[in-house]
């Protein structure tokens, strides 16, 4: 089973939790590795599992014990899953948050089953996957912290791989002034490291993920 996905479950509706596992049963490639209804049950399915699964869905909502909302996401990600939210909520702030706490991806319960499968298959690939009615929330909330064009440009470009010596060569600044439109942007945003901007660009529909071959000329330089 080497060439198969083992997918997690917390889901504490047993109607749902079934049809979660059953779609999952039904899609090539994608296994059932366990089935839990809380947090509190995820962390007792870790300590007895080496690696008991390559990605976790997740339901936000959840009345079982233990943490609920951005805080079940976080905890997810903590004991080391790459984290899909399947959520009946889907307002903006909800799913903003989710993705804020590390979540890879959103999609909505009242998803098609294609697309979750979908969903899942991309994140289990290490990239994410907002559903396209979602992904509008989370530009609506970029917009919010309200960067301006130019440092839109520059986070555009860090995030597709350029340095601080690409980035001012490519909009003809000087490396101090890319240096300050940075930490202007992570004042703004609330993340300082190049990987975490790099995410909140993608999750926040700013570029397409950025491809594996894309390489830096010059060398980390921040």
């Amino acid at each position: 089973m080497n060439d198969q996905t083992a997918v997690g479950i917390v889901e504490d509706h047993p109607l749902y939790q079934q049809g979660l596992a059953g779609l999952i049963e039904d899609a090539p490639g994608l296994f059932v590795a366990f089935s839990v209804r809380s947090i509190t049950d995820l962390e007792k399915a870790v300590s007895h599992r080496d690696r008991p699964a390559d990605l976790l869905l997740l339901d936000l909502n959840l009345v079982g014990g233990g943490p609920q909302g951005a805080d079940a996401v976080r905890r997810a990600c903590e004991l080391g899953f790459r984290v899909l939210v399947v959520s009946a909520s889907a307002d903006g702030p909800t799913v903003a948050s989710a993705v804020a706490a590390g979540a890879y991806g959103y999609v909505s319960k009242d998803a098609e089953p294609h697309e979750l499968v979908r969903a899942m298959r991309t994140v289990a690939g290490g990239r994410s996957y907002i559903a396209p009615l979602l992904a509008g929330f989370l530009l609506d909330d970029a917009r919010s912290i309200k960067l301006s064009p130019r440092e839109v440009a520059v986070l555009r470009l860090l995030a597709g791989g350029d340095t601080d010596l690409d980035i001012a060569e490519e909009l003809a600044i000087s490396v101090n002034t890319v240096h300050s439109h940075l930490d202007r942007i992570r004042t703004k945003t609330g993340h300082h490291r190049r990987v975490e901007l790099t995410r909140y660009a993608i999750d926040h529909g700013l570029l397409p993920p950025p491809s594996p071959s894309h390489g830096n000329r010059h060398g980390q330089s921040r």
